[in-house]
């Protein structure tokens, strides 16, 4: 746990549309980031005072305040296939045979309404299914995750 009391590392979400990431925790430090898309998925990796070392898709580190950060679950579909061609199924049922309601490119973003360890139903862009969870970045494998 945490200084918080909460787990690390654990994920979370960016608050708002304008996000900057610093080398330091704190104001006094310089951004060297700045993160525009609100709801992106970040790893927490560490904790000091209100500031918390965060972790994205691609392995970029900062420091973010906790004010900018929402415990509300989004995930991204396999970044580690951007680029690579392969497009992941999102599923009527947590079932691999299941029927599919869309097909997502690597490197898109959603909302996670629940994780089970093994699949994640999630809502991309209206289109609500089930994605198996080794398939995103936003929950750890095996988690248990209600939004």
């Amino acid at each position: 746990l945490g200084p918080s009391g909460l787990p690390l590392p654990r994920f979370v979400s960016l608050k708002s549309g304008r996000v900057n990431s610093r080398v330091g925790p704190g104001a006094n430090y310089s951004v060297d980031w700045m993160y525009m898309k609100a709801g992106l998925p970040m790893e927490i990796i560490q904790e000091f005072d209100t500031w918390r070392r965060v972790r994205d898709a691609d392995g970029s580190e900062g420091w973010i305040n906790q004010s900018l950060l929402s415990g509300r679950r989004t995930a991204i579909v396999a970044p580690w296939q951007r680029g690579k061609g392969g497009r992941i199924n999102l599923l009527d049922d947590p079932d691999k045979d299941a029927g599919v309601v869309a097909i997502l490119e690597p490197g898109v973003m959603g909302s996670i309404k629940k994780c089970d360890g093994q699949w994640c139903e999630m809502t991309f862009d209206g289109h609500t299914g089930w994605v198996a969870q080794s398939q995103v970045w936003g929950a750890y494998p095996g988690e248990k995750v209600k939004n």
